[in-house]
């Protein structure tokens, strides 16, 4: 255990699956192989793939509650399985719970993701600025995939050692591609109630307002430059 690791809530084990009248949850694998220090996933489950029985899918929506995915060197097939399902003959949707992570994706995953029916694609941008390169490229390889950009979310971890003012740099880097951003509070704060960790209540409460009206921007207006100057 990495001394430095601290959350306070450990994460769920095993495999998983529930079921109500409109939608299916499931777990299917566990691992992550990056230890990244605000997140429980390496550290409690291991950094080794762990792979489960695809559960029967009874829903047409299915939400995917596995950690990073496509770090499983088996992830194409698992997605090329699910996309086979049918419901009552009908398309099943598949909905990734947690952000993919660009160091895993490809132009052929992104493809494949698109073909077997995952939609509300959310991309994970936890680290700097310093990474925009990668989120565009990531970006590209999803829409060229048939991704609509305002139907993308980027999660960006929020209250964290990452500055306040780096997070509105990153927030404006995504307005001008039109793609949403989901402010991910640490240590799973729930956003209306996050108390000060590494960011000033202030701050806090800044980068609140100011993800809701991004995301207002790129589902309704489009890209308006005069909205992106105010993260400046």
């Amino acid at each position: 255990m990495n001394p430095e690791y601290h959350l306070s809530k450990p994460y769920a084990k095993g495999a998983y699956n529930i079921f109500d009248q409109e939608e299916q949850h499931i777990r299917i694998t566990e691992g992550c192989p990056n230890k990244c220090l605000y997140c429980a996933e390496s550290w409690e489950n291991g950094t080794e793939p762990i792979y489960y029985e695809i559960p029967e899918i009874v829903r047409n929506k299915v939400v995917i509650l596995d950690m990073n995915l496509l770090s499983k060197p088996r992830a194409k097939e698992i997605i090329e399985n699910l996309g086979q399902r049918r419901v009552n003959g009908k398309i099943v949707y598949y909905e990734l719970q947690c952000g993919i992570d660009y160091r895993f994706l490809t132009q052929e995953l992104a493809a494949c993701l698109k073909r077997n029916h995952f939609i509300n694609i959310r991309l994970a941008w936890d680290y700097g600025y310093s990474l925009a390169y990668k989120i565009k490229d990531s970006l590209n390889m999803l829409t060229w995939s048939g991704y609509a950009a305002r139907d993308i979310q980027v999660f960006m971890i929020a209250n964290y050692r990452l500055s306040a003012e780096e997070f509105k740099l990153k927030m404006s880097s995504l307005a001008w591609r039109g793609v949403q951003v989901a402010d991910c509070w640490y240590d799973n704060q729930k956003k209306g109630s996050v108390e000060p960790i590494y960011w000033t209540a202030e701050q806090i409460k800044e980068i609140s307002v100011l993800s809701r009206n991004h995301n207002i921007m790129c589902r309704h207006n489009g890209i308006q430059p005069e909205l992106v100057n105010k993260y400046e």
